[in-house]
């Protein structure tokens, strides 16, 4: 007598490791394509000045005064190279968010900022100085003349938005300015690049004539505000009309907290992974004119998605006040802080406040085996833990640790006073970090304490995910 034994597919133990390679395999693409994109920004700078010093114009350094005015070009050419990468950064383009994740891109985005007007400022300082020493005018009155003229006025005012731009960026005055102001101001930045166009037309002669520089520029301003009129207006507008989502549902949740549910139709092609978030648009009288960055609160269905809020000023109370019906439009979604970046077998997730939202959707989207996830739920009393439920269905067997209390007095700790009190560390309350992705989402501060001592207890920051709304 003899038996035949069927397989259904492989054994637990080999699809672990197997999806252990995906992740490892996933995460050597980010990486060498980070590399990639960060090698391309230096090359653009590289050829921007090459293509100057094979154009001839380095053949007319005779004197002190072209050669201080030949820097002047070089400094303005590298600054509004960088220019024009910031935009490219800033337009939200899919294979830059999936490569940094948004956050990281608005971050390199804005240290090339100050680079770019002290480059910019520079440029003017340097040409006002050669062109002195050339027609032997005084620096007053050499400044004076570069005011004659169209193009040099645009140029001027140019460089007078983008230090605008600049200023308002600081951390301290950003603060204290509304962010649809913020918003507004930093919007100056296009016409800024905008109007240097025709100082380069005459003055700079970058974009005249049929030579490789020229060339090179138009494909780069053609990228830079292609790109942005793409990704940042055209594609939003086209996949609200595509989807048609509407409000159907405004579901309180907790003191301050609330779910919006919506409906739409062929949700399932946006692919959105749990853990992403959109950019959103209310059309009602008293939320149009304010864009949200909110997460994902579920994985959508086909025809249903979930956002859930906290309410943390005048513009996200309002929301609680929406209608059923009311339209919405959104540009997304965005991050990578999803299963997708995993390259450990453990996941570990620490989430306070709201930021239980993403995180129970990035669990929702994990295929998770049993003890492989543990959870820390992080809240300052028990009115704040809104979908704490779902989310520790969603662990199955793995381990759910609940914190509920005040912070010590001195604000040095992301855990309550009595954990501190004991000793508790990042390592006793998630024995598997070394061997786990982390995930953390909550309020910016707290994040940054949760990361610090992740990265004391030895866990690498390519395994450290954070989600910053940009």
């Amino acid at each position: 007598m003899s038996s035949t034994i069927r397989s259904n597919g492989p054994s637990p133990s080999v699809r672990e490791a197997t999806a252990q390679r995906d992740r490892v395999r996933s995460l050597r693409r980010r990486e060498r394509a980070e590399v990639v994109l960060v090698a391309a920004c230096w090359v653009s700078v590289i050829v921007a000045v090459m293509l100057f010093l094979t154009s001839g114009r380095p053949a007319q350094i005779t004197d002190l005064a072209s050669a201080v005015t030949a820097a002047g070009i070089v400094t303005g050419l590298v600054g509004s190279d960088f220019l024009l990468l910031m935009l490219v950064l800033a337009a939200r383009i899919p294979w830059v968010d999936r490569t940094f994740g948004q956050d990281a891109a608005i971050r390199l985005h804005r240290r090339l900022g100050k680079p770019a007007v002290y480059l910019i400022l520079g440029h003017g300082a340097l040409i006002i100085v050669g062109y002195s020493l050339r027609d032997g005018l005084s620096l007053w009155h050499q400044t004076l003349s570069l005011f004659s003229g169209a193009d040099m006025l645009l140029a001027w005012l140019g460089t007078g938005l983008l230090v605008v731009v600049v200023v308002t960026s600081l951390v301290v005055l950003r603060r204290r300015l509304a962010h649809e102001v913020w918003h507004a101001i930093h919007l100056l930045s296009y016409v800024a690049v905008l109007v240097a166009i025709p100082h380069q037309l005459s003055a700079g002669q970058v974009l005249s004539g049929s030579t490789p520089q020229t060339f090179y520029w138009i494909c780069l301003y053609v990228l830079a505000f292609g790109s942005i009129a793409w990704f940042r207006f055209a594609a939003p507008l086209l996949a609200t009309d595509e989807h048609q989502l509407r409000v159907t549902a405004v579901e309180p949740l907790s003191p301050g907290v609330f779910s919006i549910h919506l409906s739409g139709r062929d949700l399932s092609r946006l692919g959105v992974r749990g853990g992403q978030y959109a950019i959103w648009r209310f059309w009602s009288r008293r939320t149009w004119w304010h864009a949200h960055p909110i997460s994902f609160s579920a994985v959508p269905t086909d025809t249903e998605a979930r956002l859930t809020v906290r309410a943390l000023g005048a513009g996200t109370e309002r929301l609680a006040r929406l209608k059923p019906g009311a339209k919405v439009s959104f540009a997304g979604p965005y991050g990578i802080f999803t299963d997708a970046v995993r390259a450990a077998p453990h996941l570990s997730v620490v989430a306070a406040g709201v930021g239980v939202a993403p995180a129970r959707a990035l669990l929702e989207d994990s295929d998770l085996r049993p003890g492989e996830a543990t959870v820390v739920l992080r809240a300052s009393d028990p009115s704040q833990t809104a979908l704490w439920g779902e989310t520790k269905d969603l662990v199955g067997d793995g381990a759910v640790i609940e914190m509920i209390g005040r912070r010590p007095t001195e604000k040095t700790s992301w855990m309550t006073e009595e954990a501190v009190a004991r000793g508790a560390t990042i390592g006793s309350v998630l024995p598997d970090l070394l061997d786990s992705d982390l995930f953390v989402c909550g309020p910016e501060e707290w994040i940054d304490l949760v990361v610090r001592d992740a990265r004391a207890a030895g866990l690498p920051d390519r395994r450290i995910h954070v989600e910053r709304f940009v």
